[in-house]
Parts: C-alpha cells; structure tokens; sequence
C-alpha cells in the first residue's frame, strides 16, 4: 500500500482500536456506511444543475463527505485484507480491457454495448 495511505490507516486502526468499535465495523456495516456517506455527499447536488458554480461552503462540506467516504473504505479493504491500491491498479487493467480507446473515445455505453 502506499506510504500515506498506510499511515493514514495505521492512525485510523488506532483511533477505532482506542474506542474499542473494530466489533462494529463488519463488512456489512461498513458497506452500509460507505452507502450513507456516498448518499451524503450527493446530496449537496441536489436540485443543481450541471453548470452551477459551487461554493466554496459546500466544496468544504464535501470535503468532510469524502473524508468520511475515504475512511469507510480503507477499513473496508482492511477487514477484507485487500490493498485498495493494487485493486485500484488491477480495475483500471481490468477497465483498458473492457474500454479499448480506440472503440470507446467519446462515447458512454457500458462495454456490454460494444
């Protein structure tokens, strides 16, 4: 994993540990609070249009929703003994595969579509 990324998990399993919660963070319940933050974080879009300038009071809430989101899935991947970074590598091999940029510049569709 990388340098900060270990850090920050070295401080985020001490901080859980010190206040004994490793019992409540299980999968699913940490699956469950990557769902809520993720909502969280979408809310601040929320009757926006796509053009609409954001805040900076609300680039800084969003902050703290991704944050939250960032924690969540570290001690995911923590739980589940997965490197997030070496599965990040390997999706996006996995993705160049799927999305060759010769085929799909521009375009959306899922690759089932193509």
């Amino acid at each position: 994993m990388e340098k900060n990324l270990q850090k920050l998990l070295e401080r985020l399993l001490k901080f859980r540990d010190e206040r004994d919660w490793a019992r409540f963070q299980t999968p699913k319940n940490l699956a469950l609070s990557i769902t809520l933050e993720a909502a969280e974080l979408l809310e601040h879009f929320q009757w926006t249009t796509d053009d609409e300038p954001l805040a900076k009071d609300k680039v800084e809430a969003m902050s703290e929703e991704v944050a939250d989101i960032l924690i969540y899935v570290l001690l995911m991947a923590d739980r589940l003994g997965i490197d997030p970074v070496e599965a990040a590598f390997d999706k996006i091999e996995k993705n160049a595969s799927r999305y060759p940029a010769e085929l799909v510049r521009g375009k959306s569709k899922k690759y089932t579509q193509y």
